[in-house]
């Protein structure tokens, strides 16, 4: 069944990816780029053309989110399938994101807003007022009626900031749902990764034990600035263009991303008070 990596975007998910491929699917638990591959995307646009489901109709594409888990779940119906995803759990006219027939739980990333404003307004090459009214409304993520570089993904419905965090929570009720802080992954990721581990390892009801050795080699080999590093010795396939033709750094700001240095004062209220109940219950106010 698919273990969700879900998040709203610029939120780590990236990060959590990297650690997960790297600890399940290498023998030593070095990372490298090639191994992200391993953790597929949702909703991803090949999934839906395998059924012949037309990627053109947004309608059908979105009607038919449980077909294509189902048949993601029967291909690997002897393991854990980690699935990306920035979309938000609601209903779409009607129509389930997922279902429990077919999710296992989801790992949440959530990360204070008003980071996300400057890391959203990079990666995407907007304004940082622009990126704040972005995660106030509901958005839509790439697609097939965006430009040739997002040709590969289908339209995702990622809400707001606060619709994606509050829509995914509701797992929680079934014992399905861990929230990790992008904060505390980064402040301190062994306990933070361990907690995911034995996430993980709750669901094959069996007590693997931890393997100290290559934990450690994730650790070493997933911090922000080892993969900052990569990225400038190898290039990241996942950073985007600007306006200019120029690659965007992905792995820009990191820990050193500081909503007080980086965004207006309006910016800040703007984001506090459209996100009040979300962020004092998340303690970042």
């Amino acid at each position: 069944m698919i273990l969700w990596i879900a998040s709203y975007p610029k939120s780590g998910n990236t990060y959590m990816r990297a650690l997960l491929a790297s600890y399940f699917f290498t023998q030593d638990g070095n990372f490298n780029f090639e191994i992200l591959k391993t953790i597929k995307i949702f909703p991803h646009i090949n999934l839906f053309k395998n059924l012949g489901i037309n990627i053109n109709d947004e309608t059908e594409v979105v009607k038919n989110y449980i077909k294509v888990q189902e048949e993601i779940n029967k291909l690997n119906k002897n393991s854990i399938n980690f699935m990306k995803t920035h979309s938000t759990m609601q209903s779409i006219n009607g129509n389930q994101f997922t279902d429990l027939n077919n999710t296992l739980g989801a790992i949440y990333l959530v990360r204070d807003p008003r980071n996300i404003v400057t890391s959203f307004s990079n990666h995407y090459d907007i304004s940082t007022n622009e990126a704040a009214k972005d995660l106030m409304s509901f958005k839509y993520l790439k697609g097939i009626k965006n430009n040739k570089e997002f040709g590969d993904q289908v339209l995702t419905h990622m809400g707001s900031w606060a619709d994606n965090y509050n829509s995914w929570k509701e797992l929680k009720k079934y014992k399905k749902y861990i929230l990790i802080k992008y904060e505390d992954l980064v402040s301190d990721p062994r306990k933070n990764f361990l907690d995911v581990i034995n996430f993980v390892n709750s669901f094959t009801k069996s007590k693997i034990k931890i393997d100290e050795k290559k934990l450690k080699n994730v650790i070493r080999t997933t911090s922000f600035t080892y993969l900052k590093n990569l990225e400038e010795n190898e290039g990241f396939e996942e950073s985007h263009i600007d306006k200019k033709g120029n690659k965007i750094s992905f792995f820009k700001y990191g820990p050193k991303n500081n909503w007080e240095k980086l965004i207006t004062h309006d910016i800040r209220e703007m984001i506090e008070n459209s996100f009040n109940k979300e962020m004092k219950e998340l303690n970042y106010l």
